[in-house]
């Protein structure tokens, strides 16, 4: 029986998933060594330690994306140049020698995807799966969709390629404002659950007001005359955030957006965008395996056209 372990390879978590060849997944891992916590040359004993018996089963391939492929992961895998589509990301697999278990493994790397922002690049690795995942998942070619997350990135696809996407430092911005600036001192030490009404009051506080320069220090000020309570504010930052990063120009001509990641942040995301009137339909990281799978196919494809 042919099978993918398609493997999610980040910087703080290492995801794994093992796919038929119809496409359904038959099981699913995660541990938390990421590349950040892979010491150099200790990629493949990890991927051994970590899913050496999926490999083992016969007819087994696997595919890596994410940061396993950055200069600081296993092998670099080169930028694919935007537009791109799957056939791009499939012709530019990168292959891995993998040697220390004393078998033969058939492991290949998916290249990141880079794009122009006048006249600055930008850059992703892992995120290019989720959206490819995505259109075969929706059946669509043009979309605007996001991956929130430490580095959110809203990416713009038509006639099925990534034609452009801007990188957003949100979720590093939250955790910087929450930990290392003066707003710390008013926070509660955990986030706790999430406070609607106060996430929304930041939300359309962040897309009045004038940026997060100015906008982040009512956190203080609302702590300071008892305007909000403590634990509502962690809430109320995570909207002046979000809100902060749909004031993006972009969204002024979208309609609809696809939101693709973990439920809190698919939630949040969503919900913000509601408030700017803009329609969404989320998926979560089913959409990393269909990416992953619908490339290996492609590959296949090619190898049987050589």
């Amino acid at each position: 029986m042919s099978r993918l372990l398609a493997i999610d390879w980040g910087s703080s978590k290492l995801r794994g998933a093992l796919i038929d060849n119809s496409g359904a997944v038959l099981d699913e891992r995660s541990c938390d060594r990421g590349m950040l916590y892979t010491a150099p040359g200790g990629f493949e004993a990890v991927l051994e330690a970590e899913f050496g018996d999926w490999l083992d089963l016969p007819g087994t391939r696997c595919l890596m994306a994410g940061m396993v492929g950055a200069r600081q992961g296993w092998v670099e895998a080169p930028y694919v140049a935007c537009p791109a589509g799957i056939d791009d990301f499939a012709h530019r697999l990168r292959p891995v020698q993998a040697s220390a278990s004393g078998k033969v493994r058939d492991i290949a790397i998916v290249p990141g995807a880079t794009c122009d922002n006048d006249g600055v690049p930008d850059v992703m690795r892992g995120e290019e799966i989720k959206f490819i995942g995505a259109m075969e998942l929706l059946g669509i070619g043009s979309a605007t969709m996001l991956s929130p997350g430490t580095h959110s990135k809203w990416v713009t696809v038509e006639h099925g390629r990534l034609t452009g996407f801007s990188t957003m430092m949100s979720g590093e911005f939250y955790d910087v404002l929450r930990r290392h600036s003066i707003l710390s001192r008013s926070l509660p030490h955990d986030d706790g659950a999430m406070d609607g009404p106060a996430f929304d009051n930041g939300v359309e506080r962040a897309l009045a007001g004038s940026s997060l320069l100015q906008t982040a220090f009512s956190v203080r000020c609302l702590d300071l005359f008892d305007r909000l309570p403590r634990a509502a504010l962690p809430s109320y930052l995570s909207g002046l955030v979000i809100g902060e990063a749909l004031r993006w120009p972009r969204l002024d001509v979208v309609q609809s957006v696809v939101v693709i990641g973990t439920p809190v942040l698919a939630e949040r995301f969503t919900r913000a965008l509601s408030l700017r009137g803009i329609d969404t339909r989320a998926l979560g990281e089913e959409a990393a395996w269909r990416g992953l799978w619908a490339i290996d196919q492609k590959r296949a494809t090619f190898a049987t056209e050589r």
